[in-house]
């Protein structure tokens, strides 16, 4: 592990952030979405197949994205995602608990200096 501590994202952290950028990226693949993910945090993330793919398929279930099989840019098969409109009010729930829990967090952190 390099000097910078990587972050590890607990599964309900991970849908929040897949359904956000999928609502502001529009679909990606996987690997692209993993790729952009990265590029886009502060600090180095924890994001494999093992922890993407499973958030992946958690959320098709759910039916807030949907999956569908395209050509990449480099001409492979590969399944794009798509955020739904039953994702999108999901996320915009899941955006106010993680508001009201950081902030509840937030305030526990700052009384206790």
């Amino acid at each position: 592990m390099s000097l910078v501590e990587r972050i590890e994202i607990l599964q309900g952290t991970l849908d929040l952030i897949v359904l956000r950028a999928l609502a502001t990226m529009g679909p990606q693949h996987a690997y692209g979405l993993a790729a952009r993910l990265e590029q886009v945090a502060e600090h180095p993330l924890m994001l494999n197949q093992g922890t993407l793919y499973p958030a992946l398929v958690r959320l098709e279930q759910n039916g807030w994205i949907k999956g569908s099989w395209q050509k990449t840019e480099n001409n492979r098969d590969a399944k794009y995602y798509a955020i739904t409109r039953a994702g999108t009010r999901a996320l915009e729930k899941q955006t106010d608990r993680w508001h009201r829990l950081a902030g509840l967090v937030n305030k526990l952190l700052v009384d206790e200096q």
